[in-house]
């Protein structure tokens, strides 16, 4: 029996594995002994993620107040320009509004916008017809030119504003009907208006966030002033559509008598619903009217030479002859 065991210690096989199994053993200590198990790397790494969060901070600190600073300087402009006063800023602001710019520095971004594109416009007229003198044109129509570029450049920042007001409340119209499919489903389940107003907001954002937008803002002003139908007047100011005006009628009808919320938008939602499908069929009984002249210009035109061409060069063919 001890010369078997004996035969086993010392045959290569064993010698050879336990070889490796020492081997290995001192690959893993040696590993372990390199890994550095302590607090001190993981320190290092929360240091390093502050220092990148401090920088991250110091750039948005020196960011937002060169805006501030270029704000100002905007605003000083302005009110030295006293482009402020007068009757005509309130509906400014709320044109502003209309197009998305809830800020209150843009106003007097807008406007010093417009001075600098009416002087910018100005300067380029003039640099072309008195200094190059393009054209052979007298002093006062070179002048004309001048005053025509400077109307022209006070007067593009208010087209492209309204064009922008135009497109979102496109936007806003398209958005409205399922928004008050959302609002009808959470005056059905129980909620309040407040909460209805906050859930619909947050469940459209996907889908039409200019109008979660406005629906946030009223949401939190429908929490915080003391007159909800002021917030709900401020919502119509500033989507002026005949579906949210209605909205908003029938939201101060029930706060003031007390109907039924789910009752009443139930109402509002199917009359939304068949206006659209009304538009849509206007739609469709508009469409031959609109292909007539295309039909004419394009498609006519064509089916009149493979029709009468054939029979036109064998008419012209027998003339030669």
């Amino acid at each position: 029996m001890l010369s078997s065991l004996d035969r086993t210690f010392h045959s290569p096989d064993f010698l050879s594995i336990l070889c490796g199994g020492a081997a290995f053993a001192v690959v893993v200590l040696v590993w372990t002994a390199f890994l550095d198990s302590g607090p001190q790397p993981e320190r290092l790494k929360a240091v390093t993620q502050r220092r990148d969060d401090f920088e991250n901070e110091r750039h948005k600190k020196n960011s937002r107040r060169a805006s501030l600073q270029k704000h100002s300087l905007m605003k000083r402009v302005v009110e030295w320009m006293k482009l402020t006063q007068g009757k005509s800023v309130e509906g400014l602001r709320l044109k502003l509004r209309r197009a998305g710019f809830q800020s209150r520095d843009t106003l007097f971004v807008f406007l010093f916008t417009k001075l600098a594109l009416m002087c910018g416009l100005a300067a380029t007229a003039g640099f072309f017809v008195f200094v190059v003198g393009v054209g052979n044109m007298n002093p006062a129509f070179r002048l004309l030119i001048a005053l025509f570029g400077a109307v022209i450049g006070w007067m593009l920042p208010d087209v492209m504003i309204k064009n922008l007001i135009q497109k979102r409340e496109e936007v806003l119209r398209k958005g409205t009907p399922d928004a008050l499919d959302l609002m009808v489903i959470c005056a059905e389940a129980g909620l309040g208006l407040d909460a209805a107003f906050d859930r619909v907001g947050k469940e459209i954002i996907p889908t039409c966030p200019e109008l979660a937008e406005e629906i946030g803002v009223t949401s939190v002003e429908l929490n915080f002033l003391p007159d909800r139908n002021k917030a709900l007047h401020g919502l119509a100011e500033r989507v002026p559509l005949p579906s949210i005006v209605a909205l908003v009628n029938t939201l101060i009808q029930t706060e003031k008598y007390g109907t039924p919320l789910a009752q009443s938008l139930r109402v509002l939602s199917g009359e939304m619903r068949d206006e659209r499908m009304m538009k849509a069929e206007e739609k469709a009984a508009a469409l031959p009217a609109i292909l007539t002249v295309p039909m004419i210009l394009f498609i006519l035109p064509p089916l009149f030479v493979v029709l009468i061409g054939p029979a036109a060069l064998k008419v012209s063919a027998a003339f030669t002859h």
